[in-house]
């Protein structure tokens, strides 16, 4: 059966080797409401439809609009098994109750890297995930991870860390063109308050950061703060 929880995903999890990201456009703060009630209905009230699927949340963003979706899939094998048996019932019924949704994409990836506030960071329950996606001009899953790396040097070279920020998880889009970092934070505020900063975005003006801003064959970067609003897992 299907259980609904209030906790955050693991997302470093060993056995969720395809983490998959999609973004739904709904249009207003109530549709959000009605669309979150919507998927745990139809959800809720049939069986947890695959054992490879370990957990689905759904976040809903600050802009009023959009809802982000993030499900944990054991391989990429497992979420094709369920596209071709499970989903479209689930999506007929949801835009029954909420007609109108435009889904914007399912971006497939990998878990790369992450980086942790080290002092008691497990115990802190996110107020706020950010989502940070950056996208380049061609797939080049090398440069993928040399960016990567450059954020973490960057990271650790920080003069000026900012003390909202508890996890940063990178992600590699399989298809090599874009990285995900799933950020958790102390609350919107703190995230606000580092953009706010002296700097460009969150980190200071140092050369590390600079290199990373001005990679090459960087096409663009896009930023939204969602609030966890439904977690589903298998009872």
């Amino acid at each position: 059966m299907t259980r609904r929880t209030d906790a955050h995903p693991r997302l470093a999890r060993p056995d969720a080797l395809a983490p998959f990201f999609s973004t739904w456009r709904v249009g207003t703060p109530e549709r959000q409401r009605q669309t979150v009630d919507a998927i745990a209905r139809t959800w809720e009230n049939r069986p947890w439809p695959a054992r490879d699927l370990r957990g689905y949340h759904v976040y809903t963003g600050h802009d009023g609009s959009t809802l982000l979706h993030h499900s944990q899939w054991a391989s990429e094998q497992a979420y094709e098994a369920f596209a071709k048996t499970h989903r479209q019932e689930r999506v007929d019924e949801i835009d029954t109750a909420v007609p109108g949704i435009e889904r914007l994409g399912l971006g497939r990836y990998r878990h790369y890297r992450a980086a942790t506030r080290p002092a008691g960071a497990a115990a802190v329950v996110p107020g706020c995930v950010v989502s940070v996606e950056v996208e380049f001009e061609g797939p080049d899953p090398e440069r993928q991870r040399a960016w990567v790396d450059a954020v973490f040097e960057a990271l650790e070279s920080e003069p000026n860390p900012h003390p909202g920020g508890i996890r940063a998880h990178f992600h590699l889009s399989t298809d090599g063109t874009r990285v995900l970092n799933y950020a958790e934070w102390e609350s919107a505020r703190a995230h606000i308050d580092a953009l706010a900063a002296p700097g460009d975005g969150v980190g200071s003006a140092t050369p590390q950061w600079e290199r990373v801003r001005n990679w090459p064959g960087l096409k663009s970067s896009t930023v939204g703060r969602y609030d966890h609003a439904l977690g589903l897992v298998p009872r």
